[in-house]
């Protein structure tokens, strides 16, 4: 068991022979504002703590005043841009409608293996200077020039010629040679120039054909008169061929040469010029036709 030490211990009871004890003296009070002591024998109030003193709360601390902000570094100005490249040129798109032959691109075939056509025409045109007017321009001679269109010819079946307005050999359509030539444009003032038509209803019936035009009047000057020659199959594109040279003296040009090579009707830019006149030509190419002086 635990000890108790609320209450003080019994003591033993004594014989009654023993002397009575004196009675305990009161206790003296206690002395004010002596210190206390704890009474063990009844359980005391254990007095409050006395209030801790208020702690004051320190001033705030002043905030710093602000720093002015650091300026922003300016920015570098932007590279400029390098220039675009210029885009390469294309080359000019090809016209389904005309073809020119030139002497990089000579050739085109007009009808392909045992294809039929109907009549194709062949058109020369050109531009003429006014004829000059006064005393003067009359002796000095008139600048207009006369180009005429003709060809020579050569069947399949061995028949040769030559189509033209000088000495009136127009030709036939519809028998051979199968060419006509449809007027003579003496100044170059018609719109529809000269035109020779074509029978290709059968390509096979012609061997060759070499078309060519001739300074009939005026000075030879090729490259003033801008001749242009244009064939209009009745399939396919224009063909052109341009007099693009001069040749000074020649009166005479092979333009284009039509031939038959295995079926197929073939053109080839020739633009040949030659000086002299359509025999000197007809050498030129072995045509072996006889020539006659004519007139128109």
């Amino acid at each position: 068991m635990a000890i108790d030490y609320t209450r003080p211990p019994k003591r033993p009871a004594t014989p009654e022979s023993a002397a009575p004890t004196a009675p305990p003296a009161p206790a003296a009070p206690a002395a004010p504002g002596a210190g206390g002591r704890i009474d063990f024998s009844r359980p005391g109030r254990q007095s409050s703590p006395p209030p801790a003193p208020a702690t004051t709360t320190a001033p705030p601390t002043p905030a710093a005043p602000p720093t002015s902000a650091t300026p922003p570094t300016p920015l570098a100005p932007p590279t400029p841009a390098a220039p675009a490249t210029p885009p390469a040129p294309t080359a000019p798109p090809i016209s389904l409608s005309k073809i020119t032959l030139t002497k990089s691109a000579p050739t085109i075939s007009l009808t392909k293996r045992g294809q039929s056509q109907g009549v194709m025409r062949v058109n020369l045109n050109w531009t003429s200077k006014a004829p000059g007017k006064g005393f003067l321009a009359k002796l000095a001679g008139s600048d207009q020039i006369d180009l005429d269109l003709g060809c020579l010819y050569e069947l399949s079946d061995g028949q040769k010629g030559g189509v033209q307005a000088l000495g009136k050999q127009f030709g036939n359509l519809q028998r051979a040679p199968y060419i006509l030539l449809d007027g003579d444009d003496r100044s170059g003032a018609s719109a529809g120039g000269e035109n020779l038509l074509i029978n290709l209803e059968r390509p096979d019936r012609f061997k060759r054909i070499l078309i060519f035009a001739m300074i009939y009047q005026g000075a030879t000057k090729w490259g003033e008169a801008n001749g242009v020659v244009t064939l209009y199959p009745t399939a396919g594109p224009e063909v052109e061929v341009r007099l693009d040279g001069d040749a000074p003296g020649a009166r005479v040009c092979g333009i284009a040469l039509l031939e038959n090579r295995g079926g197929e009707l073939v053109v080839s830019r020739e633009v040949r010029y030659v000086t002299g006149s359509q025999r000197t030509l007809d050498e030129a190419y072995g045509w072996g036709l006889n020539w006659a002086p004519g007139s128109k």
